[in-house]
């Protein structure tokens, strides 16, 4: 492969890898604020005991394991997207002088 199309996929994939660490803080942040409602709720539904309350804790509950996975399958996506990195990497040609 030619070191040119190499130095273009490697711009891709940084350029890639870039943008999905910076979801990936953005959905950090998001969850920790998500964790925070989720306890709120769970509390709030075992001190008042009422089908409103247990309902808000599922639906928050809900919310959070559904923010997990957005950060699995995003964090699933960095570590695509180095490894793919590390491999153009290795394939680029090494100048000799």
């Amino acid at each position: 492969m030619f070191r040119s199309v190499i130095e273009h996929r490697l711009r891709e994939v940084q350029g890639r890898l870039v943008r999905a660490r910076a979801e990936l803080a953005v959905i950090d942040e998001q969850l920790g604020q998500i964790n925070d409602e989720a306890d709120d709720a769970r509390i709030r539904a075992l001190v008042a005991e009422t089908p409103m309350s247990e309902r808000e804790w599922t639906e928050t509950s809900r919310h959070r394991d559904a923010a997990l996975r957005n950060r699995g399958a995003t964090a699933e996506t960095i570590a695509e997207l180095e490894r793919r990195r590390d491999d153009l990497l290795h394939r680029l040609p090494s100048r000799v002088s």
